[in-house]
C-alpha cells in the first residue's frame, strides 16, 4: 500500500471537487497504519444499465483507489429504484417493477467489471436495510432535516416555483441514499456532480447517527465526442464500454484536441506525473494527433487488451488513410449506431449505387464490399454503421456514411 501522501495524489486527479481533504489524509493515515483498506461507496441507480465512457468516469476513480488496495461497495437501488430518484427531472421518474430492477442490475453488474476489480468489489442491494426499517425508525431518519433542507435540491426548487407536483415519497429519496452510507459504514462516496445533495446528506446523516463521516468525491461531467454536450448516448456523442476495439479506438480519435488531456484525466488510470509529461509535450509543440493515438490504445487496452488495442492501430490505419480513401467521395447522413448496412441498402439503390438488393448480395459473396478496408461477409449484413464509416463497392465507388439524428431525405 502506497503512502498516504501519494494516495491523495492518485485519488485528487481529475476530481471535481472533495470533500474534505484533511479527514481523507486522516483516513488515509490510519488505514495504512493499520492496513486496513477503506470502504468506497457507489449508488447506483438501475433504470438506465447502459454504460459509455461518461459515466466510467466515477468507476475510473474507484478502480484507481482498489488498485491503491481499498474495497467497492457497489450499492444497487433496488429499493429506492422502485420509488425513482427525481435528480436533474422535471417530474418525478416512473417506478420500476422487481423484474425490471433485476434485469437492469444484471446488465449493470456485466458492464461495471469490465471496470472494477471484482476481488476488491462487493454488490449489495439496498432493500437488504431499507425494507427493514419500521415505521418509527422512518420517521426518526425524516427528523434530522427539514422540508427546507430537501428544497434546496434545484430540480425540487424548480418544480415547486413551477407547480409541478412533488411527492412526499420523493422528498425521502435523499435520506433513503444517505441511510446506504450509514448501513455500510461508508468512508468515501463518489458521484458526479448532479448527486451533490444526496452525496453531502450521508455525510450529514452518519454525524447524527454517531458515526464517523464519509469524504464526498465529486467527479466532474465528460463531454461527448463533439466537445460541447456531456456524453450521452441519445445525443450520439458516446463511446461504449462495450463497444468493439476498432469502432472504440476510431470514437477517441475523433474528440477534439483540447480535450485530450481530459480524457486522459478522467478516462485512463494514467499517473498524474505521466500526464504532466504529456501536457509539456502539448505545449511544446507536440502533434494532437501523435497524442490521441496513445490516448486511444490507452483506452482500448483498458477495455479489451493491449492486443486488441495493436490491432485497432492497424484496422484504423489501413481503413482511414488517405491513400486508401479518395478525400472527395459522396456522404450519407445515418443515424449512427442504429442503422445497419440492411437499412441502407435501398437507399444505394435509390442513389444508383447498386442496381438491386440481389448485385449487392453478390457483390458481397463475390468480396466486392468493403467497409473500411476489410472485405464483408454476408454475416456482416446486421451490423451497425457509425458515423465516419466508409462502404467500398466494387473498385471505384465510395460512400462516408456521416452521424445525425435525422435519416436523409
Amino acid at each position: 500500500m502506497l503512502k498516504p501522501k501519494e494516495q491523495m495524489r492518485m485519488i485528487c486527479k481529475g476530481a471535481h471537487s472533495l470533500v474534505n481533504e484533511e479527514e481523507l489524509f486522516a483516513k488515509l493515515k490510519k488505514s495504512y497504519e493499520l492496513n486496513e483498506p477503506l470502504i468506497i461507496k457507489l449508488g447506483l441507480d438501475p433504470s438506465a444499465p447502459d454504460i459509455h465512457l461518461g459515466h466510467a468516469v466515477v468507476l475510473r476513480k474507484i478502480k484507481q483507489m482498489q488498485d491503491l488496495g481499498h474495497r467497492a461497495v457497489i450499492v444497487i437501488g433496488d429499493f429506492t429504484g422502485k420509488i425513482g430518484d427525481p435528480t436533474g427531472k422535471s417530474k418525478g421518474r416512473i417506478a420500476l417493477s422487481d423484474e425490471q430492477v433485476k434485469e437492469n442490475a444484471k446488465t449493470y453488474c456485466e458492464q461495471i467489471f469490465k471496470v472494477l476489480d471484482t476481488e476488491k468489489t462487493e454488490v449489495r442491494f439496498n432493500s437488504e436495510w431499507l425494507s427493514k426499517l419500521t415505521f418509527e425508525e422512518v420517521i426518526k431518519l425524516a427528523s434530522v432535516t427539514t422540508v427546507a433542507r430537501i428544497l434546496e435540491r434545484d430540480d425540487f426548487q424548480n418544480r415547486y416555483q413551477n407547480q409541478v407536483p412533488i411527492g412526499i415519497h420523493e422528498l425521502f429519496y435523499p435520506l433513503m441514499q444517505a441511510y446506504d452510507s450509514v448501513a455500510l459504514k461508508a468512508d468515501i462516496e463518489l458521484g458526479g456532480t448532479d448527486q451533490t445533495f444526496n452525496i453531502l446528506m450521508g455525510r450529514t446523516l452518519q454525524k447524527t447517527l454517531g458515526q464517523e463521516q464519509q469524504i464526498a468525491i465529486f467527479m466532474p461531467i465528460l463531454e461527448g465526442l463533439d466537445g460541447v454536450e456531456k456524453m450521452s448516448k441519445s445525443l450520439g456523442n458516446y463511446i461504449g464500454v462495450s463497444e468493439p476495439a476498432e469502432v472504440m479506438f476510431k470514437k477517441v480519435m475523433e474528440i477534439p484536441d483540447e480535450f485530450i488531456i481530459k480524457y486522459f484525466m478522467l478516462a485512463t488510470d494514467e499517473h498524474p506525473d505521466d500526464i504532466d509529461k504529456i501536457r509539456l509535450e502539448l505545449d511544446g509543440g507536440a502533434n494532437p494527433r501523435d497524442m490521441k493515438y496513445r490516448l486511444a490504445k490507452t483506452i482500448v487496452a483498458l477495455y479489451h487488451t493491449p492486443e486488441n488495442a495493436e490491432k485497432a492501430v492497424a484496422y484504423y490505419d489501413t481503413a482511414f488513410s488517405k491513400k486508401a480513401i479518395p478525400d472527395d467521395i459522396p456522404q450519407y447522413v445515418i443515424e449512427s449506431g442504429k442503422e445497419t448496412i440492411a437499412d441502407i441498402i435501398t437507399r444505394l439503390i435509390e442513389k444508383d449505387f447498386i442496381s438491386s438488393k440481389s448485385e449487392f448480395t453478390r457483390l458481397v459473396n463475390q468480396g466486392g464490399v468493403q467497409l473500411n478496408g476489410e472485405k464483408l461477409e454476408s454475416k456482416d449484413i446486421d451490423r451497425a454503421l457509425i458515423s465516419g464509416d466508409v462502404m467500398k463497392i466494387g473498385k471505384k465507388r465510395f460512400i462516408r456514411f456521416t452521424g445525425s439524428h435525422h435519416y436523409l431525405g
